[in-house]
């Protein structure tokens, strides 16, 4: 990022500090008129921001992934979301090609074999179809919230995203988990319903698990990993990867 870039970020930042969400969306379709896009992975925080979208902003695009192992619960709740609001959400899918030749030589689930595996596997269904998703684009709009995790309290409403070499919006960053449960429930907010069987995480059903009360909640993604390594590479941030951390954690 240039030096007159980092200014400019630094400008937004300000401008967005004392907006809500719901202003924060509007005025990305403002700045970035048709080159914006909220990537949601139909979790309790994008589901607000689709809300918010439906709201104030309709004519921002939506994109969200089919890795092709996802829960049905997972469809029945875009298809709920479609419905609700009214909206055109568009899906993404992994490259067939790409898809046939990992399978054909690793397995169906070769997550299990080795970190390595388990990567390449995510970047096959998720990362090259997210690149694709904001191929063209100049910004994106994420859940992304400080309080997610230890390492998200720098997390701001507006940074650059050095890896896709693009704007990222969080118009939630400073959210508490207790807003989002709140507001879920205030606005009447479609949600995934294994949140409520124990599922404070959800992605690939091979890859989730539901979790104990006592469990951290990200115990039930890739729980048979070292800790450390229990992430897709979705979210970069200064050359580290970082993972969303959901809601709906008892």
């Amino acid at each position: 990022m240039t030096l007159q870039s980092n200014e400019k970020i630094e400008h937004w930042r300000s401008e967005l500090a004392s907006k809500s969400p719901g202003d924060i969306i509007r005025w990305v379709v403002e700045t970035f008129p048709g080159d914006a896009v909220l990537a949601s992975s139909l979790g309790a925080e994008d589901q607000i921001l689709t809300h918010l979208i439906a709201r104030h902003a309709p004519a921002l695009d939506i994109i969200t992934l089919d890795t092709g192992r996802l829960f049905p619960e997972t469809h029945d709740l875009l298809d709920q979301t479609r419905r609700h609001y009214g909206l055109r959400i568009k899906v993404y899918f992994p490259d067939r090609h790409r898809v046939e030749e990992m399978v054909n030589e690793h397995g169906s689930n070769l997550f299990r074999h080795s970190i390595a595996k388990r990567k390449q596997c995510c970047a096959v269904r998720k990362i090259e179809p997210l690149k694709r998703a904001l191929a063209g684009k100049s910004a994106w709009v994420t859940g992304l919230r400080r309080d997610q995790s230890t390492n998200r309290g720098y997390t701001e409403v507006i940074e650059w995203d050095e890896a896709n070499q693009m704007v990222k919006i969080n118009p939630l960053h400073d959210w508490t988990e207790a807003q989002v449960r709140r507001f879920l429930e205030e606005q009447h907010v479609p949600y995934n319903a294994l949140h409520d069987q124990g599922y404070p995480s959800i992605g690939c059903a091979p890859c989730t698990r539901a979790v104990l009360p006592d469990e951290d909640p990200r115990a039930g993604r890739w729980w048979w990993e070292p800790r450390e390594h229990n992430e897709c590479g979705i979210h970069i941030v200064n050359g580290r990867v970082e993972r969303k951390v959901p809601v709906f954690v008892e």
